[in-house]
């Protein structure tokens, strides 16, 4: 026997029609629903017809599947175990014509349609399967066909306005216009970009979005309509919410959240809300671009300033003044750097973002750029300059486990003395790091003896210092000498106090005693001679610059 015949528009069909309204066409005027009433929200977007035992190997998802019950006449026991074999397949209902193969429908199967929300309907007898498949295969067609030229409308009307140079908020609008509902852009961070509708709507949306934010649309299962949604509209759901995402090039933006009080988005509405997210992946890949562009100017620019090149006083004020920056008035330079092992590219972007954001908030008018390792701002000497970078690393902190060093100027009162300001904080920053770990936030006055340590250019020569001092105890390739090391940090610490160091060491008194006589054969007389003393706390002090 061959295998069913499938009567289906070319290509794949995306909206159909709901059971409902199958059943509201004129050959099917006098056809019952016997069960399955709450799955008339169902979508049809296939017919096929059942003729043959093996059915199921024929179905695909959506179809209204009609039969004389031909194939069942011989084992009627399977009519039982039918329903739940289609509804698996998703199937959106079974039409079947009684009296001739088929006399009556079991129980079993009306009460399990019932169950499942699987519409069972009894078809007249006088009225043929081509008049069915004729009719519903029309509606089908002419409501994609109508489908389709409101989705290429609203298309042509979206990349128009990014022809016309218009960004998130032009879409926005366009959207909320088309669909009547109030639409909303939403970054990848939540942050809301863009709105556009009625007032009182933008402003349920926002709170939704606040509170929770509406979920992405998912397919419903087995074809059954969402709860809480009504089986009309142009493919037979709609809903109150809808959200889709913003991606480009692979990556996530955001997203594009529609919002209607009656609850009246259909499937197509998600349809046109989908073209408007991929016109907003455009706009945002267009800003993102000139962003990029307008970032490197930015940080070229601030370079230049910052190592003495960008010219005179004038020329320094009136580029900034161009930037949006204020370079005439006392400022701070601060130096934020990622600590070691979080030198990604991805989060040196994030790092920078960070850091743009905190200055918005607390200078407006101060100028920061990322540079290749690390992120410079110069802010008004006014503002509190540890509370600027807390609240970096704050918004910084959902990027685990990388971290930041951020090292503070004097106060500079004026472009042309900034690159001495730019030093002050870089070499603040990378001491504080090697004398309190990652994340350290130091001020270039509050280094103590570290400040002039760092002044000293030649780090060969600091070298030098350290292993003519402490000599065999400068090395780390042994145990005993960096143990030795530490016993006479804590006694310069202590004054040479031996009981305290003692305490602090967990040894016995004697042991340390012995200890500091092993200490002075390598070192020399310290504990009579104050100016060893001095040299071998400044030796211990280089040592805990290593690196800088």
């Amino acid at each position: 026997m061959e295998p069913p015949v499938r009567l289906a528009s070319t290509g794949t069909i995306t909206h159909g029609v709901s059971v409902g309204e199958v059943l509201g066409v004129s050959t099917l005027a006098d056809a019952r629903l016997i069960a399955g009433e709450s799955g008339l929200g169902r979508i049809v977007q296939r017919l096929n017809v059942m003729e043959v035992p093996d059915i199921l190997a024929w179905v695909k998802p959506h179809e209204l599947l009609l039969t004389t019950g031909y194939p069942l006449r011989n084992t009627p026991q399977s009519l039982g175990r039918l329903v739940a074999d289609l509804d698996e397949r998703k199937l959106a209902a079974l039409a079947i014509k009684l009296g001739r193969y088929v006399d009556k429908l079991p129980d079993e199967m009306v009460e399990q349609a019932d169950r499942l929300g699987f519409p069972l309907i009894i078809l007249p007898n006088d009225v043929g399967f081509d008049d069915i498949l004729n009719q519903v295969l029309t509606d089908i067609l002419n409501r994609q066909a109508a489908v389709l030229a409101r989705a290429e409308e609203a298309h042509r009307a979206l990349v128009q306005v990014v022809l016309a140079g218009g960004g998130l908020d032009e879409v926005t609008a366009e959207v909320a216009t088309l669909l009547d509902v109030a639409v909303a852009a939403v970054d990848g961070g939540g942050r809301v970009l863009a709105t556009a509708g009625p007032a009182d709507h933008v402003t349920l949306l926002w709170e939704s979005i606040a509170h929770e934010g509406p979920p992405l649309i998912p397919a419903p299962a087995s074809g059954r309509t969402p709860s809480g949604t009504s089986a009309s509209g142009a493919a037979g759901r709609t809903r109150a919410f809808a959200s889709v995402p913003v991606v480009a090039g692979g990556h996530h933006h955001g997203r594009i959240v529609a919002y209607s009080p009656a609850g009246t988005i259909r499937d197509s509405d998600v349809g046109i809300l989908e073209r408007a997210a991929t016109v907003a992946a455009l706009v945002v890949t267009r800003q993102e671009a000139v962003n990029a562009v307008e970032s490197k100017y930015r940080a070229d620019f601030l370079r230049d300033v910052l190592t003495g090149r960008a010219g005179t006083a004038e020329r320094v004020t009136a580029r900034a003044r161009a930037f949006g920056w204020d370079l005439e008035r006392p400022v701070t330079v601060l130096v934020a750097e990622l600590d070691p092992d979080g030198d990604e590219r991805a989060t040196q972007d994030r790092l920078v973002a960070c850091w743009v954001a905190a200055m918005r908030r607390h200078d407006p008018q101060g100028a920061v750029a990322g540079f290749s390792h690390e992120v410079v701002a110069v802010l008004d000497a006014t503002v509190d300059a540890a509370r600027v970078a807390k609240d970096a690393a704050s918004a910084f902190a959902d990027v685990p486990p990388a971290t930041f060093s951020t090292g503070t100027s004097r106060p500079s009162p004026g472009a042309e003395l900034l690159p001495e300001a730019y030093s002050q904080a870089l070499k603040a920053a990378r001491v504080g790091r090697q004398l309190h770990g990652p994340g350290a936030v130091a001020h270039f006055d509050q280094l103590g003896v570290y400040r002039l340590l760092s002044l000293v250019n030649d780090t060969e020569e600091l070298h030098a210092f350290v292993r003519e001092t402490l000599g065999p105890l400068a090395l780390d390739n042994d145990a005993e000498n960096s143990d030795l090391r530490r016993t006479l940090q804590v006694l310069l610490e202590t004054n040479l106090n031996v009981a305290e160091t003692a305490r602090r060491l967990h040894f016995h008194y004697n042991t340390l005693r012995y200890r500091i006589g092993k200490l002075e054969r390598l070192l020399g007389n310290f504990t009579d001679d104050p100016h060893l003393r001095l040299n071998l706390t400044l030796a211990l002090h280089v040592l805990r610059m290593r690196g800088i």
